[in-house]
């Protein structure tokens, strides 16, 4: 950063580090005993759309890379998920599966279209929790979405995890970008 960039207030975006995603089984392992949440075996990549055969391309790699075992699927906003499945208790196959995927995403020169990574939880009283990873951020915050589709946040249930998982994952500081993921694939 040059001097002109400190006067002016602005700072160098952080680097994506796509190798924090391997911190998510530890973290599984802190929510399931701390707090009861299991995960689903569900995970998913979210990017802005790709036009034409650039996005065929990559649904192909994709679909080679995991053996064809992944979905794709359009929200409400035009941004494409990509959902992958596992076992609920191979949290560790299904990270690498959603690390293999941002490289590629990555290498192929599309990175600056990835947002997010989500890895889902439940627990014994049927609440969803996401993971979620801001891949322009470099960091994770979890989203809990209250059951019954009214689009409410358990901000408490939030910020328990928060607490909870400070020492397994780079965790978001500024709540504001906590942004809801309504209907992602995987919770």
């Amino acid at each position: 950063m040059g001097f002109l960039d400190a006067i002016l207030g602005r700072s160098k975006p952080v680097r994506p580090d796509l190798d924090q995603l391997f911190a998510l089984p530890s973290a599984a392992v802190t929510l399931q005993v701390a707090a009861g949440f299991t995960a689903t075996g569900v995970g998913s990549v979210c990017f802005a759309s790709v036009e034409g055969g650039a996005f065929s391309r990559i649904q192909e790699e994709a679909r080679s890379l995991l053996d064809g075992s992944v979905e794709f699927t359009q929200d409400a906003y035009g941004y494409t998920w990509l959902l992958v499945r596992h076992s609920p208790d191979d949290v560790a196959g299904l990270v690498n599966d959603l690390h293999a995927v941002n490289t590629s995403l990555e290498e192929a020169g599309f990175g600056p279209q990835l947002l997010c990574s989500l890895l889902g939880f439940r627990d014994e009283r049927e609440r969803s929790l996401a993971l979620v990873y801001l891949y322009k951020r470099g960091t994770f915050y979890p989203f809990a979405p209250q059951p019954g589709g009214d689009e409410r946040r358990d901000n408490s249930l939030e910020l328990q995890v928060r607490a909870m998982l400070g020492d397994d994952l780079t965790v978001e500081k500024d709540l504001a970008r906590w942004f809801p993921v309504w209907g992602a694939p995987g919770l």
